[in-house]
């Protein structure tokens, strides 16, 4: 220990007019100061307490198209990344709803691996809840995580939730039933009816291709009534859509600038007089520029209702859920996601 005489520190120790902490910065030495430093701070990290990891409810749909593949290097990388996986499944007569409500308290956040019917599965239970979704794109087409610009890689998906933060997202809402990506009343029905979830694993999105078009041969076009925004319209359509997100249906695009945060129901209703003006359609309806068709009615609107003469069903993402009269209206906001801040504008293909 030494003291300076040309510290005023010092000065002011000799004459007793010093406070406490000046007098230690007095007698410290400068080659014991940086040593005291270092301790200090190691000290406070000690008591600094460690983040807890965070707790992840895993789901993965082993019915996907690729829910059977191994997932050990998902699993993997989710842990490393800091996240304990809390596996669950549906019990009997249990959905993924069900499971998500019943383990609310043991989860900060929920994972899914599966397609677009899967998340629908979930939706109510991760509204109920508020837990933030992370999506394993494992399913056929896997619509709405191309939506919001996820990796079409399961692995690539799985560091996305480690990197990034949960954003809200909307989703649209028919007679009590939630949708992610379109619900529709038609062909699309038609086709979600006759596609086995055999085909779908067996030939993916050529499945949807198959299908469609034996189904074409024998549509007919059906009348339906629109109210939306004070009016009412009588149509006569092959098939009414009404999205939340763009794309649906393995390829098609809702309309071209759709995302599923911009607060807004994007209907389209194909009006064409013969099946095969639909081959003409087709490349747009892969674009979303089908709005742009004379035989094509397209609108946006926060809800709207949809009656026919006899009750149809209702197709949302991909199942069959209820029937028309079919009210339809968007639900802002209504969970959070993890996903790129920017979704990246996915090519339609």
């Amino acid at each position: 220990m030494h003291c300076r005489k040309d510290d005023p520190n010092c000065v002011a120790l000799a004459t007793g007019k010093i406070h406490r902490a000046a007098a230690w910065h007095c007698l410290v030495s400068p080659q014991i100061k940086p040593h005291l430093r270092r301790t200090a701070n190691r000290s406070t990290s000690l008591l600094t307490p460690a983040k807890p990891p965070r707790r992840a409810l895993f789901i993965v749909n082993p019915n996907a198209r690729s829910g059977r593949k191994p997932i050990d290097p998902i699993r993997k990388a989710l842990e490393t990344g800091g996240l304990t996986l809390v596996d669950a499944a549906p019990d009997k007569d249990e959905s993924i709803s069900d499971v998500i409500r019943r383990m609310r308290d043991a989860c900060d956040l929920v994972i899914i691996g599966g397609g677009d019917g899967t998340l629908n599965a979930a939706a109510a239970g991760l509204v109920e809840t508020g837990l933030p979704l992370g999506v394993l794109p494992l399913g056929t087409a896997n619509d709405f995580a191309r939506t919001i610009g996820l990796p079409p890689v399961p692995l690539k998906a799985a560091e996305l939730i480690l990197s990034s933060e949960p954003r809200p997202i909307d989703l649209g809402e028919v007679n009590g039933n939630l949708f992610f990506n379109v619900a529709s009343i038609g062909f699309s029905a038609e086709l979600a009816a006759e596609l086995t979830e055999k085909a779908k694993k067996r030939w993916g999105k050529l499945g949807y291709a198959i299908v469609a078009a034996r189904l074409l041969a024998r549509s007919r076009l059906f009348t339906a009534y629109v109210e939306h925004d004070g009016s009412v319209e009588t149509i006569r359509t092959m098939q009414v859509s009404v999205g939340n997100g763009r794309h649906y249906g393995g390829g098609m695009t809702v309309e071209e600038t759709a995302t599923a945060d911009d607060g807004r129901l994007d209907f389209y209703s194909l009006e064409v007089d013969h099946w095969w003006r639909l081959l003409g359609l087709l490349p747009s309806l892969r674009k979303g520029t089908h709005g742009r068709w004379n035989d094509v009615r397209a609108f946006q609107t926060t809800q709207v209702t949809i009656k026919t003469s006899k009750p149809r069903a209702v197709n949302t993402d991909g199942d069959l859920t209820t029937w028309t009269p079919a009210h339809f209206r968007i639900r802002e906001k209504a969970i959070r996601v993890f996903a790129p801040a920017t979704p990246a504008r996915a090519a339609s293909v």
